[in-house]
């Protein structure tokens, strides 16, 4: 068992920049609530920002496959790349396409998510505590069934909700975090 206290030398670092993990919770707190208040827009941008990731890993490989044109791969290296540019289009510039894959790879990462901690509760079951993880890891496999099972409707708020949890809840234990330093 682990020692329930804080180490010191976090809250002394936490101590020290106090403002800074405040304002920061502060701006996830209001993000957070603006993505619960509109999901569908919340989701649109999530994946369009990930498209824009794709389409920068695209253009870096494309000109790495360009620049290695002795190297045995290039080829593979160029197709590649060209399949991110094509992600990265496709998800970049599209409003509403994409967002069924990415709600259904949510609802696959949830299922997983939610079996590890399954398995890390039970791992743990003597001990005082098992049963948060066992709930967690329910509550989590309930929503991966439910984002799955409730294609392609859940995709039109679900990403935009959930990083609005997401967001809310870091902002609130950053704002918690700074006040008990």
């Amino acid at each position: 068992m682990s020692d329930p206290t804080p180490n010191t030398d976090i809250m002394n670092a936490v101590r020290e920049h106090r403002g800074k993990f405040r304002n920061l919770g502060y701006v996830l707190i209001a993000l957070g609530v603006l993505a619960i208040l509109f999901p569908l827009v919340f989701s649109i941008a999530a994946k369009a920002l990930l498209g824009w990731v794709f389409l920068l890993t695209g253009a870096a490989l494309l000109y790495h496959a360009f620049q290695a044109k002795g190297w045995q791969s290039g080829i593979w290296s160029g197709l590649i790349a060209i399949l991110h540019i094509a992600l990265g289009v496709y998800l970049g510039f599209f409003a509403l396409t994409g967002l069924v894959g990415l709600t259904a790879l949510m609802g696959v990462i949830f299922l997983i998510q939610g079996g590890f901690e399954a398995v890390m509760a039970a791992q743990h079951r003597p001990r005082k505590g098992w049963g948060w993880l066992a709930f967690n890891g329910a509550a989590t496999l309930v929503l991966g069934v439910l984002l799955i099972a409730g294609l392609p409707g859940t995709a039109l708020w679900a990403v935009g909700l959930f990083l609005g949890l997401n967001f809310l809840t870091s902002g609130i234990a950053f704002v918690a975090l700074s006040r008990v330093a």
